[in-house]
């Protein structure tokens, strides 16, 4: 990452403190295996495969923390521009609108402005990855037979973190210069998804003018809808 990236994503912008593993369990050396991976330059669609003789769960439990970190990052350099004014609703977009509920507070789904949804979820999210019955930490200790239904719940709703942030505050994070990093997370995070189909295709909806640019250049969809709606973006996604 370069100096004025490292300026940017600095650790007093984080949305919210990071979460660790714990050096010598074996989540800390899977989180080493894939950080390895990332940063040897090798292809994003292989680093996000299971590797072989692996558990799942620990991969997919390394991934959902490592993508909170990463977007709670994100959203942290953009925070003090999404506000109550500058988005009194959470959404991605006229098109897509997103409603908070949490089964306590807000047991139907209700609108919120963006800020207020994203305090509540990064908060709910916390609260998941550091319930031991449900991320636990201890060798041994079994995840929950509904572990991978929680995380793709996590996810899901991390991915809405994007879909705002590329829609609504774009423009902020090519001031910054930070796009090549924001667009290489979104990558990994979508082939992360996809590989361990865990976010329903359908979900991935707000951005699908997006990936299909960078996945399949030319595609008819990809000129014909990307570049009438988010030219700049898909312009950067392609390039990135």
């Amino acid at each position: 990452m370069s100096i004025a990236l490292k300026q940017v994503f600095n650790k007093d912008k984080t949305f919210r403190p990071k979460r660790k593993f714990e050096p010598g369990t074996q989540r800390f050396e899977l989180h080493k295996r894939a950080q390895a991976s990332l940063n040897s330059g090798v292809d994003l669609r292989a680093a996000v495969q299971l590797p072989s003789g692996e558990d799942q769960n620990d991969w997919v439990a390394v991934h959902v923390v490592d993508f909170f970190n990463r977007i709670n990052l994100i959203y942290g350099t953009i925070c003090e521009f999404c506000t109550e004014r500058t988005c009194p609703v959470m959404s991605g977009g006229p098109k897509y609108e997103y409603r908070w509920q949490d089964d306590l507070k807000y047991k139907k789904p209700t609108a919120l402005p963006a800020p207020q949804y994203m305090n509540l979820l990064m908060d709910w999210i916390e609260v998941q990855i550091n319930n031991e019955d449900i991320f636990p930490t201890c060798v041994g200790v079994p995840f929950p037979k509904n572990f991978l239904q929680i995380c793709k719940k996590i996810l899901c709703r991390l991915f809405r973190v994007f879909v705002h942030v590329y829609i609504h505050h774009f423009d902020r994070v090519i001031v910054m210069g930070a796009e090549a990093h924001v667009n290489t997370c979104y990558k990994h995070f979508y082939y992360f998804v996809t590989e361990m189909n865990l976010i329903d295709r359908k979900e991935l909806e707000p951005l699908v003018s997006v990936t299909v640019q960078w996945r399949h250049p030319g595609h008819p969809r990809s000129s014909a809808t990307c570049h009438r709606t988010l030219p700049r973006l898909c312009k950067l996604m392609a390039s990135s």
